[in-house]
């Protein structure tokens, strides 16, 4: 290892009285995801009232590299008309603070070093000091519940430092058995989910690496369903988790028409055909060439799992809702689904993945109340650049003709009852009946908070082609999570 070190008057401060005063100082191991190769080392100081300096550790200060190295590929959307995509719901920070995302970032590479060495059996020698070890435990026994329906995804992110879909996913990827049963480089699983995570845009208010997480938690709660438990291959399993954890891979936190409407070279590229769902997907088939992943595998192997990788990601597309949910209604009609076929497996899969993806609605209201202010407030966001670049706006997106309350009734109406009441005909279970409850109460809810916007939803029922054309396939289409 070669040892740049780099110390400038105005990064690296010392105060000699701070040998002798009782101080709480922090310090971690991290690394800089546009460098993946340095690590750096970090001192935060918490000092008392009275102490007015301490030492000051900039990233850079001790740098350490690999002698064999490599530049990162730079990976994001690019701006349209002066629309940043990574920067479109960032906050302004006040001068001479520490980015968010860099404090969130402090430990996660002390914490990489001690599960590597925990998962090869490394005796715990001199054991490495986790300044948040008290986290580390709440959080390892959050996942011993990982297949509970009132899983708390924001306290296990917060318990992770902003890393819970890297730690959710390995931890489902160890306990399905599906690391040592298809032969993966644990060091390659890391990496890629940590690419993955990074590739999320966590400045958006809902479309970011928690709601990947989340999906991820849901989709192991389908997948232990009876039906698909008894059926189900690891090869189906390993495709589900995936699916989940890349399904909104790069998302710019706008929609396709906004993609659309400003000729965005994502929208030319893809022929205006889900958009946005042929990005994830291609990105993740990205990173899996990018680390290997599966390069251990046969070629035709490696391929299958990118196409129906791809097949799974692509069922998320809200506007092919009614296309998949009659597809789904008719085998249940006729009771000819056949889990031991694998085309009918996948479809399967496909359903689970969708339900996973909108089941905000169907969680209990302290969580479904906070995913709705997130999705909400990503709309709005888009509707106010759309004012300022002078569109038109959005369905669902003006703030000023919308509340969170009339939005989530007519996504619950319109998108999400469909979709779980079929579910449930197929999976008769108590997770399912939980899952239309908590349903039927949120929606609830919202309609005390929005009376008239509960007035405009039964109108709507009651006519039969508003229905079924206005608020299902154009405005809550454009609206909904995915979109």
């Amino acid at each position: 290892m070669q040892v740049l070190t780099q110390m400038t008057s105005e990064t690296y401060k010392f105060d000699l009285s701070i040998g002798i005063l009782p101080l709480k100082r922090r310090g971690a191991i991290s690394y800089d995801s546009s460098d993946q190769t340095a690590l750096y080392i970090r001192m935060l100081a918490v000092t008392n009232k009275t102490i007015k300096s301490s030492f000051v550790f900039t990233p850079g200060d001790v740098r350490v590299r690999s002698q064999v190295g490599f530049e990162p590929e730079r990976r994001g959307s690019h701006p349209y008309l002066g629309v940043d995509f990574r920067t479109l719901h960032s906050r302004a920070e006040s001068a001479g603070s520490i980015p968010a995302r860099r404090i969130r970032r402090l430990f996660s590479f002390q914490r990489h070093l001690l599960s590597s060495r925990l998962l090869r059996g490394a005796p715990h020698l001199n054991p490495l000091h986790i300044l948040d070890e008290d986290y580390c435990g709440q959080a390892k026994c959050m996942l011993e519940k990982v297949g509970s329906w009132n899983f708390d995804i924001f306290l296990f992110d917060r318990l992770t430092n902003g890393n819970s879909l890297v730690f959710l996913t390995f931890h489902l990827l160890s306990q399905y058995g599906l690391i040592e049963l298809f032969q993966l480089d644990m060091v390659k699983v890391r990496r890629f989910l940590v690419l993955v995570q990074e590739d999320y845009h966590n400045q958006n208010p809902y479309h970011n690496a928690v709601h990947a997480a989340d999906v991820t938690q849901a989709m192991h709660c389908y997948l232990r369903e009876p039906k698909l438990a008894q059926s189900l291959t690891s090869f189906d399993i390993l495709l589900g988790l995936l699916a989940a954890a890349t399904h909104d891979l790069d998302h710019p936190g706008v929609n396709q028409p906004f993609l659309i409407k400003t000729n965005h070279y994502l929208a030319a590229l893809y022929r205006n055909t889900s958009v946005l769902e042929n990005h994830h997907w291609r990105s993740a088939v990205g990173l899996l060439r990018e680390t290997e992943l599966f390069s251990h595998l046969p070629a035709e192997d490696s391929l299958s799992i990118e196409r129906q990788l791809g097949s799974l990601i692509l069922a998320t597309d809200i506007s092919r809702q009614n296309e998949y949910l009659s597809r789904f209604r008719t085998h249940l009609d006729e009771n000819d689904l056949n889990l031991g076929n694998a085309s009918h497996r996948h479809f399967v899969l496909q359903m689970a993945l969708k339900c996973a993806d909108i089941c905000n609605p169907c969680r209990p209201w302290e969580l479904s109340k906070q995913w709705s202010e997130k999705v909400t407030e990503e709309f709005f966001h888009q509707g106010d650049i759309e004012k300022k670049l002078k569109l038109e706006i959005s369905p669902l997106c003006d703030s000023e003709a919308n509340t969170i309350a009339s939005v989530q009734i007519g996504f619950m109406t319109y998108v999400v009852e469909p979709l779980f009441a079929e579910w449930a005909r197929f999976s008769d279970t108590r997770l399912s009946q939980t899952m239309l409850g908590h349903l039927g109460l949120n929606k609830a809810s919202w309609s005390t908070m929005e009376p008239e916007a509960s007035g405009s939803s039964e109108d709507g029922e009651s006519d039969p082609a508003r229905s079924s054309e206005e608020p299902s396939s154009r405005a809550l289409t454009q609206g909904s999570p995915e979109s």
